[in-house]
């Protein structure tokens, strides 16, 4: 594994000399811890752009189920994922204080509760009958929904499991060692569907469509989430969390608490931010084969260009959490700020280039005339949604950081589910019978979608500009500090 900090402050060093205040310092100091996470997760939707790609040249019906299973099981894993996550918060801001053994502790806890939650999340996909009664799926693509997601619940106990990998190493700013495991479970898995989805007859496999990714993904899933273990067994980085000593490993209540109080509302918020817009492709669904997988090249796009602020929002979460941890709330305060700065500027500059060469790319996913005619008008709204998803990450990043998940759950309720799910029903199916026809259908989802985003970082970046107020005033006084066991802002 390559070299990454070994002293507990390392990511932190900046505290013993003067703290940087320009952009451009607080720049240094993130991107180093962004450019693995955006690496990592670019392997993470490498699974489903190979998916995609295949899927989409093999049948318009594999690439119906393909958008509504995903969508099904992207609703399910995130908000599972969220409520794990809540260990990357706690382990930072412990980790920033050196408090490591308790910070190996919160190892343990996560784990009893990734797996808790698998079983709630593998009951939800073996059983799918409510997405696909929203979806209104035909017969055909609903089969092999069902077929796509049984698969997909052998692998999500895997993906949990690995989460509190991902989560406690990002804490403790060792995020390539998440990097490599990803881009090997991405090596692993394209060859596995492109032998599944479209067959391999020299090795006796026949083309299994939609349900080879499902099956490819559970297979390089486990396998990734085994080596990972084996890695915090073996890896000597790992030994000052004092992971394996007496007393760790036994579920314990006052810390499972801590965990569900962050990670039950960070999950919620994930949830509805993420089913905001997966939902838009069940109900696409409904307006037949051409318009969903039109909208699932546009939804695949706009997720790839979601790593980058993805990637500096994880980074800017964990130096501000370990900047908390180690009472420099000065600090703290500061990097959010610029990471917010940073990131809106790199994300207009991403969403702009792409806008301008849309029908290239869309041609890169399938030269279907039908599809391509789809896909094309909803990448109109690329630049602006990419701004406006970029800067609420960021914001609600950094807040979970200060351990406040709440308010921004409810935000994400009226303006994701609000506005722009419940706008973009509206509109994409003319309710009230005055809707312009060029606001119809699949675009007028990604126009509500895009408002709804819009409202969500203007609402996400004010609450961060109070919070950050508030911390100023009071920790005013030298030597103030927030430490890991201190009371939480209030929500």
């Amino acid at each position: 594994m390559s070299p990454e900090p070994t002293h507990p402050d390392a990511a932190a060093a900046a505290s013993t000399s003067p703290a940087p205040r320009r952009l451009r310092d607080s720049v240094r100091r993130i991107v180093p811890l962004a450019w693995p996470v955006f690496i990592g997760q670019l392997a993470v939707l490498g699974f489903a752009t190979i998916d995609t790609v295949l899927v989409a040249r093999h049948s318009p019906t594999d690439l119906a189920a393909l958008a509504v299973g995903g969508a099904t099981y992207i609703t399910v894993f995130i908000g599972l994922m969220g409520v794990v996550l809540a260990i990357s918060p706690i382990v930072g801001q412990l980790y920033g204080a050196k408090r490591l053994h308790e910070a190996g502790h919160q190892v343990w806890q996560a784990l009893w509760l990734a797996l808790a939650l698998a079983v709630v999340g593998c009951t939800l996909l073996v059983f799918p009958a409510p997405f696909l009664a929203l979806s209104k799926a035909s017969p055909a693509v609903a089969d092999k929904v069902s077929g796509y997601l049984l698969a997909l619940a052998v692998a999500l106990p895997a993906s949990l499991i690995f989460t509190v990998f991902r989560g406690f190493n990002i804490a403790v700013s060792r995020p390539k060692a998440v990097m490599v495991l990803q881009l090997g479970g991405l090596a692993l898995k394209v060859p596995l569907s492109l032998a599944l989805v479209t067959g391999a007859p020299a090795l006796g496999v026949p083309a299994m469509g939609v349900v080879g990714c499902g099956i490819a993904t559970a297979v390089a899933m486990w396998l990734q989430a085994l080596v990972a273990v084996l890695l915090m067994r073996r890896d000597p980085f790992y030994q000052r969390f004092d992971l394996a000593a007496p007393g760790q490993r036994a579920p314990h209540g006052p810390s499972m608490r801590a965990l569900l109080k962050l990670g039950i509302p960070m999950g919620l918020g994930i949830g509805v931010e993420v089913t905001g817009f997966a939902f838009m492709a069940i109900f696409i669904s409904r307006l037949g084969e051409t318009a969903v997988a039109g909208h699932q090249i546009a939804a695949n796009l706009v997720s790839l260009l979601f790593m980058m602020p993805l990637g500096l929002s994880n980074a800017t979460s964990t130096l501000v959490a370990q900047r908390i941890g180690a009472g420099d709330i000065a600090d703290a305060r500061r990097l959010g700020w610029h990471g917010l700065q940073f990131t809106l500027a790199v994300s207009l500059l991403v969403g702009g280039s792409v806008f301008f060469g849309r029908e290239g790319v869309v041609r890169l996913y399938t030269d279907n005339p039908a599809v391509v005619a789809a896909a094309l008008p909803l990448l109109a709204w690329v630049a602006l949604f990419h701004a406006a998803d970029a800067v609420q990450t960021l914001a609600a990043f950094v807040l979970r950081a200060w351990r406040i998940a709440t308010l921004p759950t409810v935000i994400y309720v009226l303006a994701l589910w609000g506005v722009g799910l419940g706008g973009g029903y509206a509109l994409a199916f003319n309710l009230g019978g005055a809707v312009p026809i060029a606001w119809q259908g699949a675009r007028g989802y990604w126009i509500a979608s895009t408002a709804g985003l819009t409202v969500a970082a203007v609402a996400l970046a004010s609450l961060l500009a109070w919070v950050l107020g508030q911390q100023r005033r009071r920790y005013a006084t030298p030597g103030s500090a927030l430490k890991p066991t201190a009371p939480e802002p209030a929500d």
